[in-house]
């Protein structure tokens, strides 16, 4: 069976999003998340579960209009902007929202990705001098980073797996 670079985007995204190999995907990181522990913030400082996803959404939600042609609206002033509040530890309804937003935004872009040929792999990307392919493939990188500072929080709070 021969793989194009379409098919390559969906094993990195796969990886990243759901399936356990090489790294420990977004999915399992924020697996029995709660809103106390979302909401934590670590000692010496940093952001909080909470906030790493919000910044997850943020870009992964541009990435998803641009992939649909729809303009994403205006950049966030700052990157930092992009992470929100640390979140609230006894909203858990606003934390399952969050939650619920990022798997939501990660099915589509999976099904945005498919949806590619090999030749708009090669098309800018918005307004940007890179190709969507490029750009996809380092945004997944860019997922994976965050996972694995969500899961070196929750080994911190003592509440990853041994």
């Amino acid at each position: 069976m021969s793989e194009n670079a379409v098919d390559l985007l969906l094993v990195q995204k796969d990886n990243t999003w759901e399936l356990e190999e090489w790294v420990v995907p977004l999915s399992a990181a924020l697996a029995n998340v709660t809103a106390e522990q979302a909401a934590w913030a670590p000692p010496g400082g940093g952001n909080t579960i909470w906030q790493t996803v919000s910044h997850i959404n943020y870009f992964n939600q541009r990435i998803l209009s641009r992939l649909r042609g729809i303009d994403p609206g205006p950049d966030a002033g700052t990157n930092e902007e992009t992470f929100g509040g640390p979140g609230d530890a006894q909203d858990e309804n606003g934390w399952s929202h969050t939650l619920a937003e990022t798997k939501r935004i990660e099915l589509e872009l999976r099904e945005a990705i498919a949806s590619l040929s090999e030749a708009d792999l090669e098309a800018p990307f918005g307004s940007s001098t890179e190709t969507i392919g490029r750009e996809l493939s380092r945004w997944m990188l860019h997922d994976a980073y965050h996972a694995g500072q969500i899961v070196l929080i929750r080994r911190q709070q003592g509440c990853w797996r041994s």
